[in-house]
Parts: structure tokens; sequence; C-alpha cells
């Protein structure tokens, strides 16, 4: 399969978007935007569904890619942090600016490509909690230290729960069950809540208008907060 020509089928399929939206633009609409024929943009991708599921997942990895190169870099907790938010938050306001329509890209109850989408805010929060870990936020709850410390050893122990409906409902939201559910530890939010506290802000600014301005100090007041002098805008 040509990777160029695929771009210029979901170039396309953008354009259309621009105009039609999801549920009104058609493979016709598609091959009208090449200039080619119907059975030329079969070529390509099954039809309009697999087209603007596969437009949705270009978009989506592309701000990933970007919120990952933000959590590895070289930087202060914070900028790590920032650049994550900045990642989603961009693409909100990049599709939401070009049309109304192309804001649907976003919906993670969309049947075509929510778990594009729920996936995408997922993998934001892994990158948040490995960024809070290793910032050094939280800790082990030293009274619960003690309690393990203390807990009888061997088949009289207490079990821990492994698994089941009542461990799936521990597990974070859109999670993989590698992480624990948030916690406050020793007065202090662990990175997974930490985490969920960041994404809860970005969703509230991509609602906000201004929300692109409004990021970099709403940002730094949450992770003053939360990493003390290491928040502070460097």
């Amino acid at each position: 399969m040509s990777g160029d020509r695929l771009t210029e089928v979901l170039d396309a399929t953008y354009d259309c978007l621009i105009r039609y939206g999801v549920r009104r633009t058609t493979v016709d609409d598609i091959a009208g935007a090449m200039n080619v024929s119907r059975s030329a943009v079969y070529q390509y991708v099954r039809g309009k569904d697999d087209a603007v599921r596969r437009l949705a997942e270009r978009l989506h990895t592309r701000a990933l890619e970007r919120a990952r190169r933000a959590a590895s870099a070289d930087a202060p907790p914070a900028t790590r942090v920032r650049g994550v938010l900045e990642a989603k938050l961009r693409l909100v306001l990049d599709l939401s600016g070009d049309s109304p329509h192309t804001a649907e890209l976003l919906d993670e109850k969309a049947r075509l490509f929510g778990d594009i989408c729920h996936g995408f805010t997922a993998d934001l929060r892994t990158l948040l909690i490995r960024v809070f870990t290793e910032a050094g936020l939280g800790g082990a709850d030293p009274a619960e230290e003690e309690a393990d410390e203390n807990r009888p050893a061997g088949p009289a122990a207490e079990p821990r729960p492994s698994g089941g409906p009542a461990a799936d409902a521990r597990r974070p939201p859109g999670g993989t069950g590698t992480v624990g559910p948030a916690r406050a530890v020793g007065g202090a939010v662990d990175p997974a809540g930490a985490a969920d506290m960041c994404i809860a802000l970005v969703l509230g600014l991509e609602s906000v208008p201004g929300g692109e301005r409004l990021l970099r100090p709403a940002v730094d007041a949450l992770l003053t907060g939360l990493l003390g002098d290491a928040g502070a805008a460097p």
C-alpha cells in the first residue's frame, strides 16, 4: 500500500469532514476531493468508516508522540507535565478551530473511533503517572508499611485482592490495570491522583475560551501545590 496515497486519502477525508461532518461524508465526497474515482479510494481504505477511523488514529498518534517527547525530555517535572497536557489541548484546539465537524473526532463515545480517543487519554495518564513518580511525588504510607510488616506470613496472611469485579472496580478509568487507584498518602496525593487532577484540569480548559492562554498559569498553580518548589515555573 502506498503510504503517500493513503495520506492523500486521509487528507481528503479531513477536508470533507470540515464541510460535511462524519455522518454526511461519503466515499464519493472523498473521491471528489482527490479528483479520483470511487474505486481508486477503495484501493487504500475499506470505505468511509475505515477512512475516518484511520484519520482519527493518525491525529491522536501524532499528539501522543508529542506528549511522549515532552514526558521524556531532559527537563524539570513541571515542564514535562505541561508538555504532556499541551499536546492534548493543542489537538483539541486545532480540531475545534478548523470546524465544529472535525471536533467530532474527539468524541470518546463515537462508534467509529471512541476507543482511540479513550485510549489516548489513558496513555496520557500513564505518561503523567510516570513523570510524577520520577519526581518523587507521594510515597509509601508509614502506617501501611508498619501494617504490612506486622501482617502474618504464610496461609494465615490476609489475602490481597488480585482479580475479579472488585479488583476491576479499583482500576483507573480507561487504565490497563497496572496502576493502583488514586489515594492520599501521608497527606499528599499519589502519582495516579496527581495525573487524574491534571487530566481533569486540561479537560476543563478545553471548553473555556482562551484555554490555551490559561494552561500555563493553571498548571503551574496545580504543580506548585503537588510538587512544591519543583512545580514552580522555571
